[in-house]
């Protein structure tokens, strides 16, 4: 079980497209302890530091992969996700002393990321998070990078991909806003956008350049390999734990005590865990017959929540998202399977490759 552990509700932004309710609760402590302690089971079991923006506890989050290693050396594996304006030298280096991954938000070219990722005067934060970007990337060649698209921002999503990639970013987690007013425009502009990205991904494959992005590549991998599923599996795979110590199936449920799967100290509802499981893994009535069923992600719960306030419905963006990108997917993989790209082949079909090609990249 791999925990999510809501460090604070507070953060230095104000994100215009956020879905978080922001506050001023800190997650005592004592309750992320006992949480880490009655919840991180299984091998190797991931501990996640979320927010608001989560390096407003910064001391917390060291202490607290210290004491797990103190206790259980090298047993548990530790991710924070950033807005980065609070990284520095200086958080950087006791990161990687601690193995503590970091993933940073970025939207892209000033233009893109400010249009959306502003302080709490409707600044707007580029200046503040590029050059931490670039110091995240000396220190962690392979740290993630996670971008929201917005209608207003479609028209610059493949130059900020592409500046992205060329600033030295090879993992790429782009999500739209799908709480947004897309129009069939904003749309016919995403799959523009996404055809040009597809061209610049037959030709980084051809070039021998990694760049992992993942709007591309999971598609990928799940048309290859069927058994790894899309679904979600909401509440197995992880628990959200908010600073009150409630716990959640999902990240975007925390503050809806009506989807409260239990506490850390009464411990986990697992009747109503697996309720919400098997109601998350229903067919959805909207689905039924579509070609696309099986392949896409109706089945993430916290987008459909986030959208439309329940699990059972998807939002309509989300289908025509899908059916501008499965069939490219598809495209992209077939021309690069003929042709027997090297690079390609290794990526999604060599489990081994993730491990070799930081090898390659190092020169061992």
């Amino acid at each position: 079980m791999h925990l999510t552990l809501h460090l604070t509700d507070r953060c230095n932004l104000a994100c215009r497209y956020c879905y978080q309710r922001h506050g001023a609760s800190d997650m005592p402590r004592e309750t992320a302890e006992a949480a880490i302690d009655r919840l991180a089971t299984g091998n190797n079991p991931g501990i996640v530091f979320f927010g608001g923006e989560p390096l407003l506890r910064k001391d917390l989050m060291l202490a607290l992969v210290d004491r797990c290693e103190a206790r259980e050396p090298n047993r548990f594996h530790y991710k924070v996700t950033t807005n980065g304006t609070l990284l520095d030298e200086s958080f950087l280096a006791e990161a990687g002393r601690r193995r503590l991954a970091i993933a940073l938000s970025c939207d892209g070219t000033r233009e893109a990321h400010d249009a959306f990722r502003v302080d709490a005067a409707g600044r707007g934060t580029w200046d503040r998070v590029e050059p931490a970007l670039r110091l995240l990337l000396a220190h962690q060649p392979y740290a993630p990078v996670m971008m929201t698209v917005s209608p207003s921002t479609v028209p610059l999503f493949a130059e900020s991909v592409l500046w992205l990639r060329d600033l030295g970013v090879r993992y790429l987690i782009p999500s739209l806003d799908h709480a947004a007013a897309w129009t069939d425009a904003d749309l016919r502009a995403l799959r523009r956008a996404y055809r040009r990205l597809g061209r610049a991904y037959v030709d980084d494959h051809r070039r021998g350049r990694k760049f992992w992005f993942a709007a591309f590549d999971k598609r990928i991998a799940a048309r290859i390999h069927p058994e790894l599923g899309c679904s979600c599996r909401l509440g197995r795979r992880q628990i959200s734990v908010a600073p009150d110590g409630a716990l959640y199936p999902c990240v975007q449920f925390v503050g809806h005590p009506e989807w409260s799967i239990g506490s850390v100290e009464g411990g986990l509802d697992e009747a109503r865990r697996e309720a919400l499981f098997c109601r998350n893994e229903a067919p959805k009535p909207s689905c039924a017959g579509c070609a696309l069923e099986g392949r896409c992600h109706n089945r993430c719960a916290c987008l459909n929540f986030q959208t439309t306030g329940g699990l059972e419905t998807v939002p309509p963006v989300l289908c025509e998202h899908e059916r501008i990108l499965q069939p490219l997917c598809d495209e992209l993989a077939a021309t690069l399977y003929a042709e027997r790209n090297p690079l390609f082949l290794a990526q999604h079909y060599d489990p081994a490759f993730p491990i070799r090609s930081i090898l390659e990249d190092l020169g061992a």
